[in-house]
């Protein structure tokens, strides 16, 4: 039976979001991923750029002559111009795909298993949803990574070209190629556990606040809790929504951008003759040149990423949702 249009249906008095829940079994899987392939790379290359500023901020010595935002991307313009925003672009585009079929698959099925578990809880529904949002992008985050991890390191390579010291490739393939025969396939998974214990905790605060968030201004707009108010317009849903993505990136930014600087170091940083350093080099470096201020570099350039991926991608993820709805759902 198809579901009754949002007019004619009414907020259960117990649930504080008043749109329905679009769960795993309800979705055409293959329109799903088809139709969200085109979406998210539509996302991705509008906001690339940010992400091509924000990485060129992270390894810059304290003494380079440009470090803050706007200068840098004036300079990538000036020296490299419009193509300079999207060094490494088209690898991630091609190798997003299929982390994102993971990631998607794996957030939506685990989000309603732990939904299931929470219900025998005696927890409001913004916790129920912050718990099981929280554990969903935590292990989606985590299972994601093998894939992405590989093109983080390559593209964060190419997006740093035309920095002092910075190695010059002709490409994706080149680059592949000089890390291979320089460090061998563990060249390609560098910084591994610093992604995973970036992302996963940054997927984890996202999802887990996105989830929370949303309740708490349905809340505040006077739904749930016994409210006999029709559910709203679908122009109002993707509003909470959107609103809901803001405080989300927000959150998440300021919680891991420290972790973030250390990982874009790690994958991209080489000292000569002396190789990769790890961790500690890292830390220990960044804290003499700059002080714990070094940890945050990159933060406006990451918050306005986070904030402004975070509501492109979750409007985009909940039209692509609503989108693929099986027909008979």
């Amino acid at each position: 039976m198809a579901a009754l249009p949002i007019a004619q249906r009414r907020a259960p008095s117990d649930v504080a979001l008043p749109q329905a829940e679009i769960n795993w079994d309800r979705l055409d899987k293959t329109k799903f991923f088809l139709v969200g392939a085109g979406l998210f790379s539509g996302v991705s290359g509008f906001l690339y750029p940010i992400s091509v500023v924000k990485t060129r901020m992270q390894v810059a010595r304290a003494d380079a002559m440009h470090t803050t935002g706007p200068a840098i991307f004036k300079d990538i313009l000036r020296r490299e111009g419009f193509l300079g925003l999207y060094r490494g672009f088209g690898l991630v585009i091609s190798g997003a795909i299929p982390s994102r079929v993971v990631f998607m698959t794996t957030l939506e099925t685990t989000k309603a298993s732990t939904l299931k578990l929470t219900e025998k809880l005696d927890i409001s529904e913004a916790t129920s949803a912050a718990i099981a949002n929280g554990a969903a992008g935590l292990v989606s985050s985590m299972a994601s990574q093998t894939v992405f991890v590989p093109l983080d390191v390559v593209s964060q390579r190419l997006m740093v070209q035309g920095t002092p010291g910075a190695t010059k490739y002709n490409g994706s393939m080149d680059a592949i190629s000089k890390i291979l025969k320089a460090d061998g396939i563990r060249g390609l998974y560098r910084g591994f556990g610093m992604s995973v214990m970036t992302y996963a905790p940054s997927s984890a605060v996202w999802w887990a606040a996105y989830g929370s968030s949303q309740r708490l201004i349905w809340r505040q707009l006077g739904y749930g809790l016994g409210s006999e108010k029709d559910l709203p317009s679908t122009s109002e849903v993707v509003l909470v929504q959107a609103l809901g993505g803001v405080c989300a990136g927000a959150t998440s930014s300021i919680a891991t951008t420290p972790m973030d600087t250390i990982k874009t170091r790690l994958q991209v940083i080489v000292n000569v003759g002396e190789g990769h350093p790890t961790v500690r080099q890292t830390v220990k470096q960044l804290l003499k040149e700059e002080g714990w201020r070094g940890f945050y570099k990159g933060i406006g350039p990451r918050f306005l990423s986070m904030s402004l991926w975070g509501t492109s991608m979750i409007t985009t993820y909940e039209f692509l949702k609503r989108l693929s709805v099986k027909e008979d759902a």
